[in-house]
């Protein structure tokens, strides 16, 4: 049994390689050519394609306390078909991104990746006699990235089972059986995912199988302060209202230009809501401002916020 801290660390090490933060991006929204998995959204990137996105959707929308519950069970019938006009939903990626600021949306992936992934990834571990932290690591890194078992049996048929080879050897010659295999992919979008393998090797070759903090993977600190921070990317406040909205430097960040932007963009102006107030955003309010008749001054008042955010 790994402890609260040690599960935590594994977990921030894929976070690390989903979204390039420790606790995840829990707003992240990625579309790459040529991935099957589509549009992905999320502290471990669910996807649209395997259908988990409509799953982690549904969970969150029937939650009475979601914020964004009504604007996304709107867009669920299309999720559950998988339509590929989603990928390209500016409005829906803007939704997404804006969930992220209701703890329920980020209570709910927590609760859903870690039964979709988590869980499962430590049943294996548990059922091959892996129970070292970084093992275990690694394991879970497979089944949010895929192909864990092909990868496993591969293994088993060269080196034998972990019992046989020993959990470190055999977790050791995994990694490199993996990382060969993601060199070599026909998709090249799998192909530039061999840092992941690479990470791993630098923690077995440091000898970290306990994943004792802190520890820096990709340039990234995992620590008790890292681990327990708020999460990169979300925004608790200010609340939409409480201060004006303008260019300043350094510029305006928050829950409420991130609602701002979104009503932008359910208006249909090309904005991405990443609640920074910059140049684009000024831009945009200008034209709201001077398709409305008003001054386009590019600043919000109280009266505007709450006109677009309702």
């Amino acid at each position: 049994m790994l402890t609260a801290t040690q599960k935590k660390t594994a977990e921030a090490i894929v976070n690390i390689f989903e979204t390039g933060e420790v606790l995840g991006d829990y707003s992240q929204v990625t579309l790459i050519a040529g991935d099957t998995g589509r549009l992905t959204f999320g502290r471990s990137q669910t996807t649209l394609g395997s259908g988990n996105l409509h799953g982690l959707l549904q969970r969150y929308c029937v939650n009475p306390g979601a914020r964004f519950g009504a604007r996304l069970t709107a867009c669920l019938p299309d999720c559950a078909a998988r339509k590929e006009s989603l990928d390209t939903d500016l409005k829906l990626h803007n939704i997404l991104r804006a969930s992220a600021d209701d703890p329920v949306m980020r209570d709910t992936q927590d609760a859903f990746f870690d039964e979709v992934y988590w869980r499962p990834a430590a049943r294996a571990a548990e059922r091959m006699g892996i129970s070292s932290p970084l093992g275990v690591a690694v394991v879970y890194d497979s089944f949010v990235h895929g192909a864990w078992k092909a990868m496993a049996e591969r293994v088993i048929r060269e080196l034998g089972d972990v019992a046989a080879a020993g959990e470190r050897a055999w977790i050791t010659a995994y990694v490199a059986t993996r990382r060969a295999w993601l060199a070599g992919h026909p998709r090249a979008d799998l192909r530039a995912t061999v840092y992941r393998m690479e990470a791993f090797q630098r923690l077995i070759e440091q000898g970290y199988w306990g994943l004792d903090a802190p520890l820096v993977v990709r340039g990234k600190e995992i620590s008790t302060a890292t681990l327990f921070a708020t999460p990169s990317g979300c925004y608790d406040g200010p609340q939409p209202g409480t201060r004006a909205l303008a260019l300043q430097s350094p510029l305006q960040r928050g829950l409420d230009v991130r609602l701002l932007q979104l009503g932008l963009s359910e208006r249909g102006l090309n904005v991405k809501a990443d609640g920074i107030f910059g140049q684009t955003s000024v831009r945009l309010i200008k034209e709201y401002q001077t398709a409305c008749g008003r001054p386009a001054t590019g600043a919000a008042d109280a009266a505007l916020i709450t006109e677009l955010v309702g």
